[in-house]
């Protein structure tokens, strides 16, 4: 969706100008090189908008790259369309003193289509030029000028634009013809890089110089969330031909429903064919449920971009006619359907990812958001769905836009609002087990895990899978039980209820080991959790548990008759502010039950509390990886089959 908004940002990443600058490597503050593997020597994009609907883009960046790691960040590269055209553009790249290797020309740039793999077809188009390097350092000098009729997306600026890059100085400059096109600027994160900021009545300049290397640590909070950056948008602008005015999320909504206009349009032969499939169902949830199947049977997902596309969705009946479209136009086709049997629903654009990025409240911006789902409104709260998966359940979002607030586009205007949550103890876990293990050590047993909640969404995909990737699935799974044989398996999958179950059958050969007359193995074969977070001498940022989740297990083990247990450990829990874990065995009549509880809070945690969290998780590792010791004994009180 938001292909034109990552093209400007990274044209935004490509920039700096300076008159004199010596590219040596050596004139790099020795401070700078700390957790880099790219240092940014000079940074600065300017923007003069003189109309609403005329904008110059004037770039240049100077960026050294220290390693084979910096390559990443290397990247010559300048998006165009219909509306955005290049006035020029070149590069120069340097050794590691300063001598020049090579002036790389406009026409040495190759032209890509900038599709993402998914696109049907698309305006959007890049110059690119890779530079494949003999050595370390580089350096790049990257310029350009271009000129644009959209000043709806205005390039938020990145002081540094990624991990472990440092920067010696970077600029940001915006000038406008005449009040009315003044921007609004929002800082973030600014206060600890040295900036200065100017504010003329044309014109806004920020500048900053020596910003340390941000190092990416386990579990820090999304990068965009800890960067410092402004965010621009101009009140006023004209995007692909349309022109609008915004200054709250409610006006965004008026603007976006503008676009939506017209395109929920559908062929009267469609409109009877899923009112015959509705039937009798009186109820809007029974309604909402049979269109979403009928969607996920009837159409597929591609990117469609074209011209103003990368807002406004295909309509309705295009999509209807070729049974596909991208996220837009798949969502756009479903409202129209649940309006042709009654149902409301909204058209809603959300920041779709793993990590959870909210929409700003104070902040109603267009290039906000690349992705759009939809809405639907019973007794009191919404049901949320994604046109797009063929095969979540309905009403079921997973990790990809759960928990975080989205724009909801009604007839009334926008409103923020925030998807559907999955708390902590919702990502549920059970695992039991019967298992057998006989005098030569091995392991039989019989698996059952049933997963709800974000656990479902990371297990429920294994339906689809063939069967030589199942069982690689559970070698990796398990890993920790050695000579795994998967002879068995069979999934249920109740989309209604959004659980899935697995049932697995399982041999071991040699799993436990011996020492003289004693078998020695680990209880807990099923759910071992060996996972202990990486140490830091001096950790520098917050740590976030983007998910927390609830693991419940019960294994029953039975042992050869001809052994019994030397000592069965006490049980142990711990609970602290991070979750709760404990783990229980014991006896019940031959045999052993082991009975484990790990719950995991969800939170935003301070650098100073990582070693405790730490600690915590290399407690449940040990516990996890206990053993029991079983003698041989005189008595044979069962047989030992």
């Amino acid at each position: 969706m938001r292909l034109i908004y990552l093209i400007l940002f990274l044209t935004s990443f490509f920039t700096y100008s300076q008159h004199s600058l010596d590219y040596s490597f050596n004139r790099i503050n020795r401070e700078l090189l700390t957790n880099s593997d790219a240092v940014v020597r000079f940074d600065k994009l300017e923007i003069e908008i003189s109309t609403i609907d005329k904008m110059v883009f004037r770039g240049h960046q100077v960026i050294t790259i220290l390693n084979e790691k910096g390559n990443s960040h290397a990247r010559m590269i300048l998006g165009y369309d219909n509306e955005k055209k290049i006035r020029s553009l070149n590069a120069t790249i340097y050794d590691r003193n300063g001598k020049k290797i090579k002036d790389v020309k406009k026409k040495e740039f190759k032209d890509y289509s900038a599709t993402d793999g998914f696109s049907l077809y698309t305006d959007n188009r890049v110059l690119a030029f890779t530079y494949l390097p003999i050595e370390y350092p580089y350096t790049i000098d990257f310029k350009y000028e271009a000129q644009t009729s959209d000043t709806g997306a205005i390039p938020s600026w990145y002081f540094t634009s990624d991990y472990n890059i440092s920067v010696e100085k970077s600029e940001y400059t915006i000038q406008y013809a005449v009040p009315d096109l003044k921007p609004v600027i929002i800082e973030s994160n600014l206060g600890d890089i040295d900036f200065q900021k100017s504010v003329l009545d044309d014109i806004i300049v920020y500048k900053a110089q020596n910003i340390h290397a941000i190092n990416q640590e386990i579990l820090s909070p999304s990068f965009q969330n800890i960067v410092p950056k402004l965010l621009v948008r101009l009140p006023k602008f004209n995007y692909k031909g349309v022109k609008g005015r915004i200054n709250s999320w409610e006006d965004a909504g008026i603007w976006m429903g503008k676009l939506l206009k017209g395109q929920d349009k559908l062929p009267a032969n469609t409109i009877n064919t899923i009112n015959h499939l509705v039937g009798d169902v009186k109820d809007d949830l029974e309604k909402a449920k049979i269109v979403h199947q009928y969607v996920q049977d009837n159409t597929r997902y591609i990117s469609v971009q074209v011209g103003i596309g990368g807002l406004k969705p295909i309509s309705a009946i295009e999509v209807d006619e070729v049974k596909y479209g991208d996220c837009k136009g798949l969502s756009n086709y479903t409202i129209a359907l649940l309006k042709a049997v009654g149902v409301e629903a909204f058209y809603t654009v959300v920041e779709a990812g793993s990590n959870k990025v909210d929409f700003l409240d104070d902040f109603a911006d267009l290039a906000q958001g690349n992705h759009v789902i939809v809405a639907i409104p019973y007794n009191d709260k919404y049901y949320w769905i994604d046109c797009t998966s063929q095969v979540h359940p309905f009403g079921f979002i997973g990790d990809f836009t759960d928990d975080r607030k989205a724009l909801v586009v009604k007839p009334n205007g926008g409103e923020l609002v925030k998807t559907q949550a999955y708390l902590d103890s919702v990502n549920f876990q059970l695992t039991t087990s019967k298992l057998k293990i006989n005098s030569e050590g091995s392991v039989i047993a019989d698996v059952q895990i049933k997963t709800k909640g974000i656990q479902y969404d990371y297990h429920f995909n294994l339906e689809d899978k063939n069967d030589d990737d199942v069982k690689e699935y559970y070698k990796d799974y398990w890993d920790n039980i050695g000579n795994l044989k998967i002879n068995n398996y069979q999934f249920v999958n109740d989309k209604k209820n959004v659980i899935f179950t697995e049932e697995v059958k399982i041999t071991a050969s040699k799993y436990a080991t011996f020492v003289q007359d004693k078998i020695i193995f680990e209880p807990n074969l099923f759910n071992n959790h060996s996972y202990i977070p990486k140490r830091y001498r001096n950790r520098k940022l917050p740590f976030k548990i983007q998910r927390g989740y609830l693991d419940e297990d019960e294994f029953k083990i039975s042992v050869p008759s001809n052994y019994e247990f030397e000592s069965i450990p006490e049980a142990f829990e711990i609970d602290n502010k991070f979750g709760f874990y404990k783990i229980r065995l014991e006896k019940q009549n031959e045999d052993l039950v082991l009975k484990r509880k790990v719950f995991i809070k969800s939170g935003l945690y301070p650098n100073t509390e990582y070693e405790s969290y730490r600690n915590f998780m290399r407690t449940i590792s040990k516990r996890d990886r206990l053993k029991i010791v079983l003698n041989k004994s005189i008595k044979h009180n069962r047989n030992d089959e």
